[in-house]
């Protein structure tokens, strides 16, 4: 039995690190895709190391957005493993390196000499929106895409300075960079795709992770339950409660369940028990067993 048990365990574990390393790697193919099909042959610098290297590839253009990425998030490792060590970097590293690969590997394959459009606007939002996809999927699984995430990570171990703060203002310069390399307009819109990025990833990660909080008020309890339990696969939270108006008993029902078992629970109500009184609220922070882990 408890062998069985055991493999039960390092089966589930197996397959949430396989999950893991697919959600990660399709994160930063997507990151590498916007910053190879969009941000390079338009110039955007929204910041990080990818930023930096559409700047420094402008000032030599001998070498690539991908050479620098190499060398700048090679540089970034090294010193990240000299001030904080091996064990504090995790995922970081390979993060880094991947998205390298990635941005090389696309440029292998399809080199942009020019942008696909005309339309700098249209450009500007699939610059936007493929990265921050690929960043929301991997900061989602705890993760992360490298790159400034080191310097984000040592300015915590070693000084007091804000994060956040520091990260904007080196983003700020970078932006700055490109005005002056590439123009104000250029400039202009990598201060949209900037401000547009972190809207996009929080809306993207909230959208991942939305749960429907239904609360069900019924005289009719175990018809409710049991079809959250059978049919939903769910659990729920029953009280008994006291109607204010009618002073009738009734009991309150409280799941958490997907978009789409939401719609089948409020399907049943509406053919099983017409006098139920039901209210859904969204919410992507659930924490515990059947969702996220603590």
């Amino acid at each position: 039995m408890i062998d069985l048990v055991k493999n039960a365990f390092k089966k589930e574990t197996m397959l949430a690190n396989v999950r893991f390393f697919i959600l990660l790697n399709l994160g930063l193919v997507l990151t590498a895709l916007g910053i190879v099909w969009f941000k390079t042959p338009n110039h955007f610098a929204f910041g990080g190391t990818s930023g930096l290297s559409v700047l420094l590839s402008a000032l030599f253009p001998q070498f690539n957005v991908g050479f620098f990425m190499w060398v700048l998030n090679i540089a970034l490792v090294v010193l990240g493993f000299f001030t904080l060590g091996i064990s504090c970097m995790g995922w970081t590293v390979y993060s880094s390196m991947a998205l390298s690969f990635y941005v090389s590997l696309c440029e292998a394959i399809w080199p942009m000499t020019a942008p696909f459009t005309n339309d700098t606007l249209l450009e500007l939002i699939f610059a936007v929106l493929l990265p921050a996809i690929g960043s929301a999927i991997v900061f989602n699984i705890g993760a992360s895409t490298g790159g400034t995430d080191i310097v984000a990570l040592i300015l915590t171990k070693h000084s007091s300075l804000n994060i956040g703060t520091a990260l904007m203002a080196s983003d700020i310069l970078i932006v700055s960079g490109a005005a002056l390399i590439f123009g104000v307009q250029t400039g202009l819109y990598c201060i949209l795709g900037l401000i547009g990025k972190s809207f996009v990833v929080d809306g993207v990660i909230e959208s991942i992770n939305q749960r429907k909080v239904c609360t069900v008020v019924t005289s009719n309890p175990e018809d409710v339950t049991d079809f959250i339990l059978d049919e939903l696969h769910r659990s729920a939270t029953v009280e008994e409660a006291q109607g204010a108006y009618t002073g009738k008993s009734m009991t309150v029902i409280m799941t958490v369940l997907t978009r789409r078992e939401a719609t089948h629970l409020r399907n049943f109500l509406r053919m099983n028990d017409n006098h139920a009184f039901i209210t859904i609220v969204n919410s992507s922070e659930i924490i515990g067993k059947g969702f996220r882990a603590v």
